[in-house]
């Protein structure tokens, strides 16, 4: 998990903002329509504070709380590949999902991962039950835990995000799976 522990100040650059706080480009769109789009767009080099005048937002203290707190519960929902791979040994009735690409898909695959589909989404949001244990990966962990967020939000209540993703599940648990 990530745990971030530098603490931001408003003179932080988004670059450094977003390498300490993964979370936070997802967390600042989220709650200030930060980023995103071009009308909301910043520089990487531009201040935490350049970022928030910008956009007339002047209680910094409070984006940088908006900030910290998400990534307190984006770390909650990631899981590493050890825990993921000791899950499936104990025989845990885990979903372990797939949200990358076909194409991505045709070049390295977990075993027992369903590559998620439109009809996969109906299915999980019309009759899996809140409680099931899902597990979402991508290829680095990125567009799962947005994934995870969505389904979270949709009230699934044991979802979560395997980090680093299929990279890093070839690299810690199964070599044999393709790096791209």
């Amino acid at each position: 998990m990530t745990t971030a522990t530098r603490r931001l100040s408003p003179e932080t650059t988004m670059a450094e903002v977003l390498e300490a706080y993964p979370s936070a480009k997802r967390a600042l769109f989220n709650a200030y329509h930060i980023g995103g789009c071009h009308s909301c767009a910043y520089s990487p080099e531009s201040s935490l504070r350049e970022v928030c005048e910008a956009k007339g937002i002047m209680d910094l203290d409070a984006v940088v709380r908006t900030i910290e707190e998400s990534q307190a519960a984006d770390d909650k929902i990631q899981i590493s590949p050890r825990e993921v791979k000791a899950l499936l040994d104990q025989k845990v009735a885990v979903k372990l999902l797939d949200v990358r690409s076909p194409e991505e898909a045709s070049m390295a695959v977990i075993a027992g991962a369903a590559l998620v589909t439109e009809t996969l989404v109906r299915e999980i949001m019309t009759s899996w039950p809140k409680e099931t244990t899902i597990v979402l990966h991508c290829h680095s962990g990125m567009r799962s835990m947005d994934a995870a967020s969505y389904l979270i939000g949709h009230g699934f209540t044991n979802v979560r995000s395997m980090s680093g993703g299929i990279d890093a599940w070839s690299r810690e648990i199964d070599s044999s799976i393709p790096r791209y």
